[in-house]
């Protein structure tokens, strides 16, 4: 919520580890969050933080069942299961029957479930949204 161009992107890079900060000191599972190396930083979003870009961010060439799938690949979750969690979380926000369809062939708000199945399916302590209702 706020005014257009006031930092809210920014201060959700911040806070999803995307992008570093200046000032001041961000502290997130008792970890001090400035100067985690790339490799650290991907832990810790891939295990912690659940995101629902405003622009989804839903890989083109992957169906819907694999965007959700992806979180648990980078977390070596094996395919069967991870496949499995997948259609699962698709059927609890009505979109199983779109499981096998890719986001060109999906409405925005079916692309933007998608994106909330991804961010959820990881069980993170935090979601961040960017502008989830546009």
């Amino acid at each position: 919520v706020g005014e257009s161009e006031t930092g809210k992107s920014t201060l959700l890079n911040i806070l999803g580890i995307l992008d570093n900060y200046d000032e001041g000191e961000y502290i997130l599972d008792n970890t001090l969050i400035k100067n985690l190396s790339e490799t650290k930083a991907a832990e810790y979003r891939n295990h912690l933080i659940g995101f629902i870009f405003q622009g989804f961010n839903l890989i083109g060439f992957k169906t819907a069942v694999e965007n959700v799938e992806l979180p648990l690949f980078y977390q070596g979750v094996n395919r069967k299961k991870r496949h499995q969690m997948a259609l699962d979380y698709l059927d609890r926000l009505g979109l199983l029957p779109w499981a096998e369809h890719y986001p060109n062939e999906m409405s925005g708000g079916q692309k933007q479930r998608v994106a909330i199945a991804r961010a959820l399916i990881t069980q993170p302590k935090i979601i961040l949204a960017d502008e989830p209702t546009t």
